[in-house]
């Protein structure tokens, strides 16, 4: 089994250049260039999430909370809860650069955004999932069909957010081309 590149190293038979493959630039234009790619990134995510968040909160306002069931009530607080993990987490790198930029950190703040964006991605999916489970029990009567649908949502975010990368990552045919 060959070895696949990460996407900081060059594949075989490109050019070694601090840049990666197929590009020259220095590992600061390198930096600059991914830290503007993940905040493009960290856009779509945080507006999705901070929408979702905004519908969430606003749950507990309307008159038919009073009547949800224990178990719906707390599923809706986990729900929240998850959600302003997420929104608090896909807005952290932003924070975080904001208060670190011209400390010559950037490769380090690369670093950390990603696993932070990781990790908002995954709280995220989560809250998704809580969420279509608590408006599935509601509309549907049905706490098993509930269920069943609200985790195919997940395995399908499972496997298109992290199953997909990984798939592309190890393709015999990637060997050769830019990121």
């Amino acid at each position: 089994m060959r070895d696949v590149p990460t996407r900081d190293q060059p594949a075989h038979g490109t050019s070694g250049g601090s840049g990666g493959p197929g590009r020259d630039e220095s590992p600061q234009e390198q930096a600059d260039r991914r830290w503007t790619e993940m905040l493009q990134e960290v856009r779509v995510a945080q507006t999705g999430a901070q929408v979702l968040f905004g519908f969430l909160v606003s749950v507990a306002f309307t008159p038919h909370f009073e009547d949800l069931p224990h178990f719906d009530r707390t599923l809706y607080v986990v729900t929240v809860l998850l959600g302003a993990l997420a929104t608090g987490t896909l807005i952290a790198p932003v924070s975080i650069h904001r208060i670190t930029t011209g400390h010559n950190l950037k490769p380090s703040l690369i670093r950390i955004a990603s696993r932070m964006l990781s990790l908002g991605l995954t709280l995220l999916a989560l809250t998704i999932g809580s969420s279509l489970l608590l408006l599935l029990r509601s509309a549907t009567d049905n706490p098993a069909l509930s269920w069943i649908l609200a985790g195919l949502a997940l395995a399908y975010f499972a496997t298109t957010w992290l199953v997909l990368p990984q798939v592309l990552l190890r393709r015999p045919d990637r060997a050769g081309y830019p990121e």
